[in-house]
């Protein structure tokens, strides 16, 4: 078994790319979520990647021209000019984790003392560093040349990171 790659798209292109690859029968991967898009006449419920820009593939690294020359690739994700493999553990979790019932959403990966910006709700466009993470985010808004804050409660996902 070969280990499994991410695979870098252009922006809108994961299902084309990962069409391709099963068209060439190379074991691929493109998780989704459901979400309703909304045109001007309707309303409906389509499957958008959940992590946009990237699929995953499993193939051998010293054989991947096949793999690069699927159109709307931008690249396959490297270190050091070698690709760089993800582990079957975690493929298998988020494989485990969309053909589950479960409710989840993608979030961004942001850690405590990161600086954050709220994206969404009546704080929109207030920054500060998050503190505490959970299913409420504890935050904290500073006025750092009086050494002061103050610290509120946002969902996780109303937050990016700067």
């Amino acid at each position: 078994m070969y280990p499994w790659f991410a695979l870098w798209t252009r922006s809108r292109h994961e299902k084309a790319v990962h069409e391709q690859l099963e068209r060439k029968q190379i074991e691929s991967f493109l998780p989704t979520l459901p979400r309703w898009s909304r045109w001007k006449d309707r309303r409906k419920k389509i499957d958008w990647p959940l992590f946009p820009g990237y699929c995953f593939a499993r193939f051998d690294p010293a054989d991947r021209l096949p793999v690069l020359k699927c159109n709307g690739l931008v690249s396959i994700v490297s270190f050091n000019g070698e690709p760089a493999s993800i582990p079957e553990v975690e493929i298998e979790s988020i494989r485990t984790l969309v053909t589950s019932e479960l409710q989840y959403d993608a979030c961004p990966l942001i850690h405590e003392g990161d600086m954050v910006e709220i994206v969404h709700g009546p704080l929109k466009g207030a920054r500060g560093r998050l503190i505490r993470k959970g299913s409420r985010t504890r935050l904290v808004l500073a006025i750092e040349i009086i050494s002061r804050a103050v610290a509120v409660e946002v969902d996780a996902a109303d937050i990016r990171k700067i």
